[in-house]
């Protein structure tokens, strides 16, 4: 059985100037708390204090950091849903600094790609209404109309896995 471990480090590529990788240990667990604190509690005022939720205790959520060259610079979790080989993707965040680099891009196709590796059919997101457009160029698909999550305007979105 493959680990996401396994297919973390196949998927990262080692002379990436960015780069995605799971989280490897408390350092970079707190790098990636950091990043969404910044982005969704600083920067966006979506939550209040804190973004954290019970999936990120759950053994089941992948977190994954985006570098750029070494330093942290993004993150999207990602986690099995119940239902067979449906998974979700979410809290993609991008430090402002780094946006203009693209490392979203390679975030949400590393979570994807983990995903399916590890057994997914399909992926959905729930995506801030502005952000669709970046999903469609990455070949997700919109489901049904958007609605209220955390007080925004978001859009679910889908994709296959293989």
């Amino acid at each position: 059985m493959t680990t996401p471990q396994q297919v973390a480090a196949a998927l990262a590529g080692p002379d990436a100037a960015l780069a995605c990788r799971l989280i490897r240990d408390p350092e970079d667990r707190a790098a990636h708390a950091a990043i969404r604190l910044q982005v969704f509690v600083t920067e966006q005022h979506i939550f209040s204090g804190t973004d954290a939720d019970e999936h990120d205790d759950d053994p089941a959520t992948l977190h994954v950091l985006g570098l750029v060259g070494d330093r942290p610079g993004g993150t999207v979790r990602l986690y099995p849903l119940a239902g067979d080989g449906l998974w979700q993707g979410d809290r993609l965040a991008v430090l402002p600094q780094w946006r203009h680099l693209g490392l979203g891009a390679p975030l949400v196709r590393f979570a994807v790609a983990t995903a399916a590796a590890l057994g997914g059919e399909r992926m959905l997101a729930r995506v801030q209404v502005p952000n669709v457009g970046f999903f469609l160029r990455l070949g997700w698909t919109p489901v049904g109309d958007p609605g209220l999550y955390v007080g925004l305007p978001h859009q679910q979105m889908s994709i296959p896995l293989r």
